[in-house]
């Protein structure tokens, strides 16, 4: 199966911050990360990353928040968006 584009949405919201979601299913999986998924998640305001979510090629999957990086653990798309959206409503950086 080839890669396909599950989600591509950007907001930008009252107060200027920005909420973006791209994420692609793919035929191979991004090693170290064992699913099929490449998403790339974004929060934040004034060219200043609050929370982001991805993964890379060699680094699998990780999240940032604020300065800070730390690892994520995989368990579903589903499960994903709702630990982003969850980050991102509780920001207080």
């Amino acid at each position: 199966m080839p890669s396909r584009l599950l989600a591509n949405v950007k907001e930008v919201r009252d107060d200027g911050s920005i909420v973006e979601i791209v994420v692609w299913q793919l035929d191979e999986p991004v090693l170290p990360c064992m699913h099929g998924y490449k998403y790339r998640l974004y929060f934040g305001a004034g060219n200043v990353g609050r929370v982001r979510y991805d993964n890379e090629r060699g680094k699998g999957d990780h999240r940032h928040l604020g300065e800070q990086e730390l690892p994520y653990r995989f368990t579903s798309l589903m499960r994903l968006l709702a630990d982003f959206r969850h980050d991102v409503d509780h920001w207080e950086g």
